[in-house]
């Protein structure tokens, strides 16, 4: 059963805060900034809150506070300072901690204040690439060392999609497109589930002024060619996380050539983690694996390419 953490170690205050133990150990002893509870053999263990208390410091100490300076404050008036620095901070790691720090303490309102700070200076495809892409590699790590809970992960994790949808919309919303222009179909392969990267380049290729059709999770290669009948020149985009697996990989590229890329006019670019087992020397010409988007938007999404 899924529980949210409420106990943290000495090593996981490190992994999510980027402050060392020794040093924690010394601010503990010098500031009296935490207090510890003790296990019977001794050992340091830090209550929820504290690992709150930290991740405020921490962001005033990443930007220039004394630590001091901090141990003077009074403790009720930390949140609102460390709201305030965090907001009109230009610095991405900033931007990073204040999400974790609304992660922790599930606070929706940071993490929305934080985001509207970031979309009034820069667009979000920066802010997905440098912050957020960032944010979940770290997220992934911590969840990994058991740092946080799965608790922690799904509540950051749906924020993203959240603003994904809304800037989704926003595009969508301002664009007419004509029955013959040219489109990207996005979809997951069977199985696979996660969606926030694909949710982002069907954003990100609607942001360039390109049509999409977006299917999402687990779609079946035979169930595609539903779409052809609507038009044989279409772009497919899969995003693969952990399926298909290894030993399926040549199967489903099989399977998509059959059944979509015999049949059209039509070509797949594929991106991922478990495209790094495909011998790209063996794939047709109409089968593209992206190890990042640098490559697809130059080649596909400037406006030479269709012209």
């Amino acid at each position: 059963m899924d529980r949210v953490k409420s106990s943290f170690s000495i090593k996981n205050l490190e992994n999510i805060s980027g402050i060392k133990a020794h040093t924690i150990r010394i601010w503990e002893k010098r500031y009296n900034l935490l207090s510890p509870e003790r296990t019977e053999t001794n050992i340091r263990r830090y209550s929820l809150e504290s690992l709150r208390k930290l991740l405020n410091i921490t962001l005033l100490y990443n930007h220039g506070f004394k630590i001091s300076k901090i141990a003077r404050y009074d403790e009720r008036d930390i949140p609102d300072l460390v709201r305030n620095v965090a907001l009109k901070s230009n610095s991405e790691q900033i931007s990073i901690n204040a999400l974790k720090l609304s992660m922790v303490n599930f606070d929706t309102a940071l993490f929305d204040l934080t985001f509207k700070e970031l979309i009034q200076k820069k667009d979000f495809e920066f802010i997905y690439m440098n912050i957020f892409t960032v944010l979940m590699h770290e997220l992934g790590i911590l969840w990994q060392t058991k740092a946080i809970s799965p608790s922690h992960e799904h509540f950051i994790t749906n924020l993203i999609k959240q603003k994904i949808h809304v800037q989704t919309e926003i595009v969508q919303l301002n664009q007419i497109h004509q029955p013959n222009d040219p489109c990207f179909v996005l979809f997951l392969p069977e199985n696979e589930i996660h969606e926030l990267s694909i949710l982002f380049l069907n954003q990100l290729i609607l942001s360039k002024g390109y049509k999409t059709i977006f299917l999402g999770q687990s779609v079946p290669s035979e169930s595609l060619r539903t779409i052809l009948s609507t038009n044989s020149n279409l772009h497919f985009v899969t995003f693969c996380t952990v399926e298909p697996n290894q030993s399926n990989m040549s199967d489903f590229i099989l399977n998509f050539e059959k059944e979509i890329l015999d049949l059209s006019n039509s070509r797949l670019s594929m991106f991922g983690p478990r495209t790094k087992s495909i011998n790209q020397n063996n794939l047709p010409s109409n089968i593209t694996v992206f190890e990042g988007l640098d490559e697809f938007k130059f080649r596909y999404l400037s406006p030479k390419v269709f012209a």
